[in-house]
């Protein structure tokens, strides 16, 4: 399996609405969550970049549909965060329709990474990102986020409630506990995406 340096992952293109990408070839990982689920601190942490994804300590941050390059024909997609309560209803409906619209239309697509906060998981339009994985037939690894903010029994707990819920809703998926403070999941992470990218590889070689 060819390991790659996220350290060299570069920003591509911002768009604002799925008909805007005219990015055409490769494949995609696309980082899907609440807006409060920490994606744009988990992509900074993947590519030890502290400020390749914009984050904020105000939820909502991630606005644009924001492609990253890690190798040519390989990038990973931050999506505007759902479920931000204080941004008016329109605005939020648009990010909502936006990220659903790419994540059921957009071809490129190979793989979700879906991050949950590990004391708050499947919350209402979570269910909403499983159903379209589980339509699509995408594989789906799940991001137990922010585990450090709680102790070693209760991150248990919480993974075993998780890991059922999703044996109910899915054939298939991968789940990790995941925390960018403690560095926790980092390995699992990479694990996937260079599994993601090698498939794509030898299918195209």
């Amino acid at each position: 399996m060819k390991l790659l340096d996220y350290k060299k992952t570069s920003f591509l293109k911002s768009y604002v609405n799925i008909s805007d990408i005219d990015i055409q070839y490769g494949i995609e990982i696309a980082f899907i969550g609440y807006s409060n689920s920490g994606k744009s601190t988990v992509i900074n942490t993947l590519t030890k970049q502290k400020k390749i994804s914009r984050s904020s300590k105000t939820p909502g941050r991630t606005q644009l549909i924001n492609f990253f390059e890690i190798v040519p024909n390989f990038r990973i997609v931050d999506l505007p965060g759902y479920g931000y309560a204080n941004a008016p209803l329109l605005i939020r409906e648009k990010w909502q329709k936006n990220t659903y619209d790419y994540l059921k239309k957009r071809n490129q697509i190979k793989g979700f990474v879906f991050l949950m906060d590990i004391r708050y998981p499947f919350k209402k339009l979570d269910y909403i990102i499983i159903d379209i994985a589980k339509k699509r037939n995408t594989s789906i690894l799940v991001l137990l986020n922010k585990c450090d903010k709680l102790k070693k029994y209760q991150q248990k707990i919480q993974f075993n409630k998780a890991f059922k819920e999703l044996q109910f809703l899915l054939n298939s998926f991968e789940i990790e506990l995941f925390s960018s403070f403690k560095k926790i999941g980092i390995k699992k992470l990479k694990f996937q995406l260079n599994n993601w990218y090698n498939q794509y590889t030898i299918l195209n070689n």
